[in-house]
């Protein structure tokens, strides 16, 4: 098992892309990159405490390669855009990677240059030291599959699914 923390926007959305994955084991949505110990998603949202939503994505690769985990990433988020997702504006939302040792490192920057590649250059996602990984509250855990017809997640979750299980089929759980 390998666990990747990416973050790239809101995790509600990334939660819910990694979990249409065979071979994703557990998706965590939580905070990584600040300073604040033991932040709450009311402190990470006012940009004051220097964490990013982020997911912690743990999968087998004997059933799915990390490149297609990686490759995912950069297909549920717009990393050319700094700060910001969409409507969602804030360092809370950037696009980063958080390597937790040089295997992971390379990994990541092979799927950085992809990603540049794939989008036509402009990539703004960053490499951060982990630190400390804080799970998110309870309701913010698999809160898609919680509220499918909850506004956000249809406008903004849904497509992002949708975008995932078009470019890997392959990899679609049952």
């Amino acid at each position: 098992m390998m666990t990747f923390y990416l973050a790239g926007g809101c995790f509600w959305c990334l939660d819910a892309a990694y979990r249409v994955l065979r071979g994703v084991t557990e998706v965590v949505s939580g905070y990584a990159g600040g300073s604040t110990e033991f932040p709450s998603y009311d402190t990470v949202c006012t940009g004051s405490t220097g964490h990013a939503e982020v997911v912690a994505v743990t999968f087998d690769e004997s059933v799915i390669p990390a490149d297609v985990i990686l490759d995912a990433f950069f297909t549920m988020h717009d990393p050319r855009q700094l700060n910001r997702q969409g409507n969602d504006v804030g360092t809370q939302y950037r696009s980063a990677m958080f390597p937790t040792d040089s295997e992971q490192r390379d990994l990541f920057q092979a799927a950085l240059d992809r990603a540049n590649e794939n989008w036509g250059g402009g990539v703004v996602t960053e490499f951060e030291e982990l630190g400390v990984f804080y799970p998110a509250e309870d309701y913010h855990q698999d809160f898609f599959a919680k509220n499918p017809t909850q506004g956000y997640c249809l406008a903004v979750a849904v497509p992002k699914v949708n975008k995932v299980r078009a470019g890997f089929a392959p990899y679609l759980s049952a």
